[in-house]
């Protein structure tokens, strides 16, 4: 199994009908993720004990990801060995992985990985873009700024989403139009 690098990788990941953007630390062949407790992804990765990482390349869904929740069409049913996980409709390539709990603590859960199986659906050649690697920052900042306000992540927003407008293509700009969007609807409650 090779989809994942060595680093921090950033996919969709899914647990059951539940999307969210998430990073997958790789780092000498092992494989983790945090996870915030009390987050969808969190309860069902502790209760199912899998999770599939999705290789999408629409900054868009990153977004709205990251706020909402897609509709129940946007997953597609993949049985592993008797067990089924979930995926992206729209993925070009997922991986799914056996997920158990392996810290602890009171904000967040440290969750090891192992691999079952990934699949290569549709690949397409992306080459490295500026603005889509900055909506992936500024959603990860955003999640952040919306519960703590704290004016660093802000500016670490404003700087991305200068990037993004400057080295986006139209789907990055329709992008970051969302996610300005959820950052006033949620700071506005």
């Amino acid at each position: 199994m090779g989809l994942l690098t060595e680093g921090i990788s950033e996919v969709i990941a899914t647990t059951d009908h539940n999307a969210a953007p998430m990073g997958i630390i790789n780092r000498n062949g092992s494989l983790h993720m945090v996870l915030f407790r009390g987050s969808h992804t969190a309860r069902n990765i502790v209760r199912d004990r899998w999770v599939v990482a999705n290789f999408v390349f629409d900054p868009v869904i990153y977004v709205r990801t990251a706020f909402d929740d897609l509709p129940m069409d946007a997953f597609v049913s993949e049985d592993i060995d008797g067990t089924a996980v979930c995926r992206l409709r729209d993925a070009e390539a997922w991986a799914a992985f056996a997920a158990d709990v392996e810290r602890s603590g009171d904000e967040s859960i440290v969750v090891r990985l192992s691999p079952l199986k990934e699949e290569v659906l549709g690949p397409r050649l992306h080459p490295v873009n500026r603005g889509f690697a900055s909506i992936v920052e500024a959603t990860v900042h955003a999640t952040r700024y919306v519960k703590s306000r704290d004016p660093w992540l802000g500016r670490l927003i404003e700087h991305h989403s200068a990037l993004a407008r400057k080295c986006g293509g139209a789907r990055e700009r329709e992008a970051l139009e969302l996610l300005e969007r959820y950052i006033a609807d949620l700071t506005r409650e």
